[in-house]
């Protein structure tokens, strides 16, 4: 189950899943999504973070990727647990899940596999 923000002001959060249909077993995932050029740095994160309660997990995904000071910031949270994930982490993860997706969300981002021969030796 979840809910997604339509465009417009979300108050830092554009995804809220949860891991069960009904929505009442924990944790609770909210998530943040940044499509810019431009780095995320700690004061970015640090407002996803502070909409991250203690029993849930944030995820912050940001084409831009994030600042040294981001990151580490994210690594040091002791009772929230988020999760940053860049341009090229999104990648790896949709051609790993792709096979998995509904045919809707499949259409978001089309993939077209390419094979080639290889040489034996």
């Amino acid at each position: 189950m979840s809910y997604v923000a339509p465009p417009g002001k979300d108050g830092g959060i554009d995804i809220v899943a949860h891991t069960d249909p009904l929505g009442t077993s924990p944790p609770r995932i909210k998530v943040q999504v940044k499509r810019q050029a431009q780095r995320v740095d700690r004061g970015g994160l640090a407002s996803f973070i502070a909409v991250v309660n203690d029993d849930e997990v944030g995820i912050y995904v940001a084409t831009g990727g994030f600042t040294k000071d981001a990151d580490e910031f994210a690594r040091s949270q002791a009772r929230r647990r988020v999760t940053l994930i860049d341009s090229e982490r999104l990648v790896e993860l949709w051609v790993q899940f792709y096979g998995k997706l509904s045919d809707q969300a499949r259409q978001r981002l089309p993939l077209t596999p390419i094979h080639f021969l290889t040489p034996q030796t």
